[in-house]
């Protein structure tokens, strides 16, 4: 635990683990199962970050979620998409798309040759009682997404709100708020967090400090932070070049304490619910919704 009435600070950075995921797309897992008691509600996070298209352009073919949310966001590059719901289309810069899950649905990612893919990809549980909801898709253009500048700040308002201002995106399912912030050197801000929340921050370019603390966190480091009334960041020099911003992604939601049942992409509270999502994905009774490709 923190100060509650003060600044968080930093209790764990983690920098995650290279992996091979869908048709051969290279990224960092920086939280994952290892992760899910300390990270609660938020379950995996994916970073990219390449100038080589042979990396990532085989993409995320056709594959199943059930019993959680998933949000894409890119920094920059170029993903199109498409669900069983019929929906299709495509992340931009500054762009995000925001998945319901829920009973169930088959999607697909294929990012596209860019100078540079920078980007995320979130996991987030839903509560038992409601990982059989209806799927539902947002498709967050950066049009749609809210941002404020002020001293030296840039905030995208992804989810949640900034000083009493709605972001793009307000779930249903989980109580988060999602920033993506971007803050010229000797530049700082603070963000109120509610006690009790979990509340960390991916660094994607440059480095920041938090609160008091001397320490700084580079580039590609997600930073984990205890409990307190707010999270204060300041862009520092760190490891990245002198004058270039920093470019981060700040994340807060409500712990779910509930029991998880994880197997690939399907996270559910119970073995028995895990056993019978992949024996309706064999018999073909997987998807609640008209499949629609």
């Amino acid at each position: 635990m923190g100060d509650a009435t003060g600044f968080r600070r930093v209790v764990k950075t983690v920098t995650g683990v290279p992996a091979v995921d869908g048709a051969g797309v290279r990224l960092v897992r920086v939280i994952g199962n290892r992760d899910v008691k300390d990270f609660d509600p938020f379950l995996m996070l994916d970073a990219f970050d390449s100038t080589n298209p042979d990396d990532y352009v085989k993409g995320f073919p056709w594959h199943p979620h059930r019993g959680i949310e998933t949000v894409t966001f890119l920094a920059e590059g170029e993903i199109d998409h498409g669900d069983s719901l019929g929906n299709r289309g495509t992340i931009l810069s500054g762009g995000c798309q925001w998945m319901t899950a829920g009973s169930g649905i088959i999607h697909q990612e294929m990012p596209k040759s860019a100078p540079r893919m920078l980007g995320l990809q979130l996991w987030l549980n839903m509560p038992a009682d409601q990982k059989m909801a209806d799927p539902a898709y947002h498709d967050l253009t950066r049009e749609r997404i809210p941002v404020f500048a002020e001293s030296g700040v840039r905030v995208s308002v992804i989810s949640g709100a900034w000083r009493g201002q709605a972001g793009a995106m307000r779930s249903e399912h989980a109580k988060a708020s999602m920033f993506a912030l971007e803050l010229e050197q000797g530049a700082s801000c603070e963000i109120p967090v509610a006690l009790g929340d979990t509340a960390f921050v991916y660094i994607l370019e440059g480095a920041l400090s938090f609160g008091e603390s001397p320490d700084v966190v580079d580039a590609r480091h997600a930073a984990l932070l205890a409990d307190g009334a707010a999270v204060f960041l300041k862009a520092a020099r760190g490891g990245t070049v002198s004058g270039s911003p920093a470019r981060c992604v700040f994340f807060a939601g409500t712990p779910l304490e509930e029991p998880i049942a994880w197997g690939g992409p399907i996270v559910m509270n119970t073995p028995a619910e895990l056993d019978r999502a992949f024996r309706e994905l064999d018999e073909g009774t997987f998807i609640r919704h008209a499949d629609k490709r």
